[in-house]
């Protein structure tokens, strides 16, 4: 039974994702470690499968959709596959370059109580990915974000904790330290925790489903780490929102705000008013109409 699992969903990103998993490899076979790669493409037109298959990787399965099923379907038809002991999910957009993955594992053998864990995520201009350090969004923690609140008074001591807290600004990132969530671009988990939550929320058709996942995660009594001692690169923006197709940004702008109002439902509803909740929607679709 291999150690590792790492699965990653692709969607018409052919040459980023030949790079992920190149550089993937590259750090894996330097260590004595079994493992395996799971790719699930989401119907890609760009020649990613036929890629990837001539790869002649042993190790690697890929797995094709007839069609676009979303990120939160495709890592749990990966998820449904995997024989790891630790399941790794990764965004077909992250580079690994130096990341001693045995060490990392040895260091949550050592530490049962923890059910999710993170490396330093960086963008290319070598700051770190925010989406990849998150508390939850609670509706003050979105409030402050949304309001800019986070940005003007999140570093400030003695009061950045309090302002700060959907991006956790007032903790030090050079620190091993708890968090609420990573983002799915680099999330490592093992698998009888995802196990026993049923994997990734499909209602998320993308954006979203990893800080529900977190949530369902800590409310078994799980810690989720962040591992800064690590780092990976992150393309950002290769699809997603950064696209410069307007159809296609306009639609992933939908599911974005959308994985909101989800979360929320899910969440939080039950604890508010009926007032504030319908203030909270209205917010969430103010904010779609603007964007």
């Amino acid at each position: 039974m291999p150690k590792l699992s790492v699965i990653i969903p692709s969607y018409n990103t052919k040459t980023v994702t030949k790079q992920c998993i190149e550089s993937l490899l590259k750090t894996l076979q330097m260590e004595d470690l079994d493992f395996e790669i799971i790719v699930i493409d989401n119907a890609s037109t760009d020649g990613t499968v036929k890629l990837l298959t001539s790869l002649r990787i042993n190790e690697l399965r890929v797995i094709q959709n007839k069609k676009n099923l979303g990120f939160a379907k495709a890592n749990n038809q990966g998820l449904e596959t995997a024989k790891g002991e630790y399941i790794l999910f990764l965004n077909s957009d992250v580079i690994i370059k130096k990341l001693q993955f045995k060490r990392l594992l040895n260091y949550l053998d050592s530490r049962p109580e923890v059910g999710v864990c993170t490396v330093r995520v960086d963008l290319t201009d070598g700051t770190v990915d925010p989406a990849s350090h998150r508390g939850f969004p609670t509706v003050w923690n979105s409030f402050c974000y949304f309001s800019k609140l986070e940005r003007l008074f999140g570093k400030l001591p003695m009061i950045g904790s309090i302002f700060g807290g959907y991006h956790l600004t007032s903790l030090d990132l050079r620190t091993i330290h708890e968090i609420d969530s990573p983002s799915g671009a680099f999330y490592l988990s093992r698998k009888k925790a995802l196990d026993k939550v049923r994997g990734f929320d499909e209602d998320f058709f993308m954006y979203g489903e990893d800080i529900d996942l977190s949530y369902r995660i800590k409310k078994l009594g799980y810690k989720i780490l962040y591992y800064p001692l690590f780092h990976v690169t992150h393309l950002k923006y290769v699809s997603g929102l950064g696209t410069a197709d307007h159809r296609v940004r306009k639609q992933i702008q939908k599911h974005f705000y959308n994985a909101m109002k989800i979360f929320y439902k899910k969440h939080y509803e039950k604890t508010n008013s009926e007032f504030a909740n319908k203030l909270i929607y209205s917010v969430i679709d103010l904010k779609a109409r603007l964007s």
